[in-house]
């Protein structure tokens, strides 16, 4: 094959996307790899390290190392689109952003320009094609599975991608980089955003973003302390809400259950399971379906499939309907854990991901279909 398409390996410095040159080279195809930078080395984030050791890797396996800088690119697209919805009061996921508009966006063109006539990346997913068509499943390996991630992106763009350890577990991708001898076999896996790194979040947020402190309050009314700033809080959060023992309340922990922008107030209870923390119907906006398939053919047309609402949440059962301009209504069989507006709700058949929408509200409702009508 090593006269056939050439690929272009997304190399980031990791141990899976080192293997999945490694297994594409063994397969016989013509590989080039290229690492990509998308924020500034100050300290905290790790690209200066991670090019390293993907030069490392690609000394190992006598493959060639393209670099680029997509920090400019990943500020514009990514970054400042982050920090608008913090400072509307809501709870972003920059990693959607991250895969649409750079993994399979500016880096694919990138590799494009590089005479790449395929793209493969270490993500844990998979793509079942016929014909000319593809759909983006779930990767075999259900604790590292990506598609959540994956569901802005659109057909066209996955046609010519490649996710070699669609079907691999990661302790398999480790045992299959210490039997190579790769230098990064036993390197620990990069977590949270690259351009916050190890670093306070609630510090690195304040060095661009305004907010106001305010109360914190129960469903009630009472105040029970002050808050830093509602961009600093999201639903369901427990960690750093500081509020201490109080004479008249049974001691349990508290949880972010709202946030009036209106008034600048947190509202909290107590109890992990309290109702407040609990609804069965959102709406979303900027629905996206990955092969352009839409729940009907008219607004109100529903469709019965899976869903989730957060990354590590079990597929839930729930009913979608069509809205106008891009904008779906979901009601939930059970009700759902603190769905949050900013995040994504990521529709599933199965293993295939269908696409996803970002939350915009959620609530209780009694008979949801129903009310809709």
């Amino acid at each position: 094959m090593m006269d056939g398409p050439l690929v272009i390996v997304a190399l980031s410095g990791g141990v899976d996307s080192a293997v999945s040159a490694l297994l594409l080279r063994k397969a016989g195809y013509r590989i080039q790899c290229l690492h990509m930078s998308n924020w500034e080395d100050d300290g905290y984030c790790e690209a200066a390290n991670d090019f390293q050791d993907a030069r490392r890797v690609c000394r190992e396996l006598d493959l060639p190392l393209h670099r680029v800088n997509f920090s400019q690119a990943y500020k514009e697209r990514v970054f400042e689109r982050f920090l608008d919805e913090y400072r509307l009061g809501r709870t972003p996921n920059p990693d959607v952003l991250c895969n649409r508009e750079i993994k399979f966006g500016v880096l694919w063109e990138y590799a494009r320009r590089l005479g790449g006539d395929r793209l493969a990346t270490g993500h844990y997913a998979r793509l079942e094609r016929s014909g000319e068509s593809v759909e983006l499943h779930k990767g075999r390996d259900s604790g590292k599975d990506q598609s959540y991630f994956l569901h802005a992106v659109g057909a066209a763009e996955l046609t010519n991608v490649i996710f070699p350890l669609a079907r691999r577990l990661k302790s398999e991708v480790r045992d299959i980089a210490r039997k190579a001898s790769l230098p990064l076999a036993e390197k620990k896996d990069s977590t949270g955003i690259c351009f916050i790194g190890e670093r306070p979040f609630a510090e690195f947020l304040g060095q661009y973003l305004s907010s106001t402190a305010g109360e914190i309050r129960d469903p009630e009314g009472r105040s029970l302390g002050q808050h830093r700033g509602l961009p600093y809080y999201t639903l369901g959060q427990r960690q750093g809400l500081g509020i201490g023992g109080l004479a008249d309340r049974a001691d349990g922990a508290w949880y972010v259950a709202a946030k009036n922008a209106e008034t600048n107030e947190l509202i909290v209870v107590q109890g992990k399971d309290h109702p407040s923390l609990f609804q069965n119907w959102l709406t979303a906006s900027a629905m996206h379906w990955i092969n352009g398939v839409a729940p009907g053919r008219s607004l109100g047309a529903v469709l019965k499939c899976r869903a989730k609402t957060r990354y590590r949440q079990p597929d839930q059962a729930c009913t979608v309907m069509a809205g106008p301009n891009k904008t779906v209504a979901v009601s939930f069989e059970r009700p759902q854990r603190a769905m949050t507006p900013g995040q994504y709700v990521v529709f599933y058949q199965g293993s295939r991901c269908l696409g996803g929408a970002t939350i915009e509200t959620s609530e209780m409702r009694f008979n949801p279909l129903e009310a809709a009508g």
